[in-house]
């Protein structure tokens, strides 16, 4: 997938992933890997919320898809909407290189013991 993450904190997580090998038939930025970076950035920040000996399970994602790409890179940032003990909700924007909303995402983690 080529995702760099450039942040990780409970409430916030950045990071990128190149459109290159990452496209449908057609060219496209492939829906789905939009979906992989966006539940990668929440889920990492909802791991660190959840501290040590904890980890975060994802519950539910959605993904609405507002334009296409064809090159360059998608920047995702996820801001968490609900820190909670056991759970953690995220909203995720994906934006192309001129900051035009790609896809927006919600993913919400179940937060458990490692054991």
């Amino acid at each position: 997938m080529g995702i760099e993450i450039t942040e990780v904190a409970p409430a916030r997580a950045v990071g990128r992933m190149p459109v290159t090998g990452n496209t449908q038939p057609a060219g496209l930025l492939h829906g789905g890997a939009s979906a992989v970076l966006a539940e990668t950035l929440a889920s990492l920040a909802a791991t660190a919320h959840a501290g040590p000996g904890r980890l975060a399970v994802g519950m539910d994602l959605n993904a609405t898809h507002h334009r296409s790409m064809r090159s360059g890179w998608v920047t995702g940032t996820a801001v968490a909407l609900h820190l909670g003990s056991r759970v953690a909700a995220y909203e995720i924007v994906l934006e192309d290189e001129s900051q035009r909303r790609v896809c927006t995402s919600r993913l919400t983690c179940m937060l458990v013991d490692s054991r």
